[in-house]
Formats: C-alpha cells, structure tokens, sequence
C-alpha cells in the first residue's frame, strides 16, 4: 500500500502573514514540521513525504531542506484540499492520504505512526488526540484567554469516534472540585493538528461545500461529521511541551519559551 504524507503551507494568514517562513528558534516552522515528518516515518519506504504549496519561496525553501515540494492552486482554501490535489498530481495514486499540518511541528512523536495505522485498519478518516491532566487542561484555558481561535479539543466516543471538534473547550465541566479528587487525568481531549484520509474518504470531502457549523467555527473537520463521514481519533501520550498550533505571534513567544526551558524537541534532520 502506498500512502502519501503531504505538508500544504500556503503563504497566505491573516494572523501570522508568510507563516511557514516564519523563524522559531532559528529553524523555519516549515522546516521543523518536515523534520518531525521525516523522523516519524523513517524507514517506512512505501511513504512519500511532500509540501504542497501556492509559493516559489516556500517551494524553494522546503527543496533546500531536502523535501520534495509541487505547486498548487493557490484558490484551494484548506490544507484538505491542496492534499487532494498533490495526491492526485501524483504518477502512483496513493491509497491513503495523510494532511500534516504546517502549523503544528511539536506533535506527539507516534502521532503520525498511529494515524497511518488506524487507516490500515480500516479507518475512513483518523486524527489523533492527547487526554489532558488537570494542570495541562489549565495551561490551555490561561492560553485561551490570550489566543482563543488557537488550539482545538475533541468530544470522543468510548470507542475512539469523534462526536465533535471546537474551539472552546469541550466538554463543560460541572462539579469539577469532585471530579479532580477522583480523577488524575479530565475529560477534555485536545485534537492534534493531523488528519488521515483513504483517498475516497477524502474526494468526497473535498467535492461538498462547506457546512454552516464548519464555517461557524473555523474547523473544516466538522464537514465530515455533518456529512456523515466517520473520524476514528486515536489517543496518543503528550509531545515533550503542550504546543497547540503556532497561528499568532504570540504563539511564537510562547514556543521559543518552551523550547529555551525544555529543549528543542525537533530532530536535527
């Protein structure tokens, strides 16, 4: 089975402009995220690794730090989407296609391992998610008060299927004091910034429109549950330091923090 793992960078944010190119600690976002990538599928030959991009600069870029890029339309709104067409753009049309987003290189090292074999058994969609103990369920709520729209958590059947993704927190806790006496670990599951698609999965996706309570929270995610289309979420352990995305400057700030107290969890690759 051949799968394919594309990194979509787009030049274009309106919050953080030329994202991809941005520095953290000396090292590109979009250099970080290839880094991370690579060391998670490292000696796994029927995975290709490549960025899909609307820009020369970020092409070239991602070609001098030794991973194959290809131009896509710059029209394409989601990083679903320019997936789709550097799958499609491929000599050997890959059974399952992985969206690694750009924005978020401090994943948790099994995540992309654990997405790709959730789809070799059997997953039409799959995304992974990290349990959050209380100081880290406390950590993102502080975040969230300066970078609301920044990291995403997943309300989750018990076994594995995804009932909702949002922007806020969910779920709202009642009676938490009694909750954290008896429970180490809360009941929010924050959604890791990565998709896996069987090649079906993911054209019938891309040929409907955008749903209401998709566009409502700024989640493309949510098309494939208000479509029907089921996403298998995968429990994953926490990366070295709770990152979320970088989609702010602030977000930045915060990183080169962590990474100054905690060290640099990219491989040097």
């Amino acid at each position: 089975m051949n799968h394919l793992v594309v990194i979509p960078a787009r030049a274009g944010s309106t919050r953080l402009p030329r994202k991809p190119l941005r520095l953290i600690a000396g090292r590109t976002l979009l250099h970080r995220t290839i880094a991370m990538a690579r060391a998670a599928i490292a000696g796994r030959s029927n995975i290709t690794l490549i960025v899909a991009t609307d820009d020369a600069e970020i092409a070239d870029h991602a070609q001098a730090v030794g991973c194959h890029a290809v131009m896509t339309d710059s029209a394409i709104a989601t990083g679903s989407g320019r997936a789709l067409a550097a799958a499609l753009a491929m000599s050997t049309t890959p059974q399952f296609v992985v969206n690694l987003q750009g924005d978020s290189p401090f994943q948790p090292e099994g995540a992309l391992g654990a997405v790709i074999a959730a789809l070799e058994q059997g997953a039409e969609v799959a995304t992974p998610v990290i349990a959050l103990d209380w100081p880290a369920l406390g950590a993102l709520r502080d975040h969230k008060m300066r970078s609301p729209f920044s990291g995403t958590t997943c309300a989750r059947a018990s076994d594995g299927q995804a009932l909702w993704f949002s922007k806020a927190i969910i779920p709202a806790i009642r009676n938490e004091d009694k909750l954290r006496a008896s429970h180490p670990v809360s009941p929010v599951w924050r959604h890791v910034g990565l998709y896996g698609y069987a090649l079906d999965a993911l054209r019938r996706f891309e040929a409907c429109a955008p749903t209401a309570l998709e566009t409502v929270e700024g989640l493309e995610q949510l098309r494939l549950l208000e479509l029907g289309i089921p996403v298998m979420t995968v429990a994953v352990d926490p990366p070295r330091f709770d990152s979320s995305g970088i989609d702010t400057e602030a977000d930045i700030i915060r990183v080169e923090r962590l990474i100054a107290e905690h060290g640099d969890p990219t491989p040097s690759l």
